[in-house]
């Protein structure tokens, strides 16, 4: 395991399986194989590799015993075995031996992702994207949340009858507005008087706060106001809140031909198409900060357990990374086929995670 790097794994196996030492080295052998050429191996290869002799009927007793484990399969009959996706957890989980990046490594990707310059944060993201798809045979994947306002000032605007205009300012300088409803025979000072409430008490939190805030002194705010004005303060909020969580954020992607390197089957062929199809149409994306946000370090999903979008076959290898209050603001990672070199991707997510955490602070 990496020193210092935290593994969020799902769907553990490790506790639940125990292999004696033969049965680890030809367990590895058959997974060392997929990994590198993507093919089965055989009980006569396995045989000649292993460093004790040993025949390959004893190497097909103890494939049969890892078969029966659910830890590898025979693709087709009179085929040698590969790993199935809870062997390849396993794998990851107990036997993955994770080394630290060199201080090379670690300096390429510091220069990959902050060659932007200081302060070009969608520019550091960019390349933060294109640097991990060439690091693996996936594509680079980052996803920044779409940004959680930190209220400096609101100000409600009439426009039409029965229409109005929420405008909120914030700390960081941006302006936008949402269009309201306005309850029927609201009088223009009640607009006034919904702005002076909300600056007075909301001042300095974001938009999901002010509504919980808004939310839990309800009552004390309808004794202070008329029932028009209270309404209006709530529905406004509701409605800014609302549009910011429908929003998926952005969605940085390179290396999608990646995927569809090395293709056979019309199965893989449609499988890579789907996938990218639901990454143009950022297809449940905010289920990618869902997944990472709570916990720190690398999340790994492995073929069927990945159901982000829906379909076995892939790999995910994700990281979060944080604003300078800690809050998760985004993911970034690699989405690839099973084969995906573990050892290597697993610490270089990782530390392109707190590179750009860095950037950010």
């Amino acid at each position: 395991m990496l020193k210092g790097l935290a593994m969020h794994l799902v769907d553990v196996t490790a506790d639940a399986i125990e292999l004696d030492e033969r049965s680890q080295y030809i367990f590895r052998q058959i997974v060392d194989a997929y990994l590198t050429t993507g093919d089965p191996v055989g009980s006569r290869s396995i045989s000649k590799a292993l460093p004790n002799k040993l025949s390959p009927a004893s190497v097909r007793n103890v494939m049969s015993d890892l078969e029966s484990l659910g830890l590898i399969y025979a693709p087709h009959t009179s085929a040698g075995r590969l790993p199935t996706d809870r062997g390849l957890r396993f794998f990851v989980d107990a036997l993955l031996n994770v080394g630290e990046l060199s201080q090379e490594e670690r300096e390429g990707i510091e220069a990959g992702v902050a060659g932007a310059g200081a302060g070009a944060v969608d520019d550091a993201l960019n390349k933060a994207s294109m640097m991990l798809s060439g690091l693996s045979s996936g594509a680079g994947v980052v996803l920044t949340a779409t940004q959680d306002i930190r209220v400096k000032h609101i100000e409600f605007v009439a426009l039409d009858p029965g229409k109005g205009l929420v405008v909120l300012v914030g700390e960081d300088g941006t302006v936008e507005n949402r269009l309201v409803d306005l309850p029927f025979g609201l009088p223009p000072s009640a607009l006034r008087e919904a702005s002076n409430y909300l600056n007075a008490h909301l001042r300095g939190v974001t938009v999901s706060e002010a509504r919980a805030e808004i939310a839990r002194h309800a009552s004390a705010a309808r004794a202070e106001l008329d029932e028009l004005t209270a309404k209006l303060i709530e529905d406004g909020i509701a409605s800014w809140a609302d549009t910011s969580t429908r929003d998926p954020g952005t969605l940085i992607v390179h290396g999608r031909a990646n995927l569809l390197q090395d293709l056979d089957m019309r199965d893989d062929v449609d499988r890579v198409r789907r996938l990218l199809d639901d990454l143009e149409a950022k297809k449940e994306l905010m289920q990618l900060l869902s997944l990472t946000e709570t916990g720190e370090g690398v999340r790994i999903f492995i073929g069927s357990e990945n159901k982000l979008f829906s379909l076995s076959g892939s790999s995910l290898i994700l990281s979060p990374y944080h604003d300078h209050q800690r809050r998760v603001v985004g993911v970034l990672g690699i989405i690839g086929p099973t084969r995906l070199n573990y050892a290597k991707i697993i610490p270089a997510v990782d530390y392109t995670a707190q590179v750009v955490s860095r950037l950010l602070k």
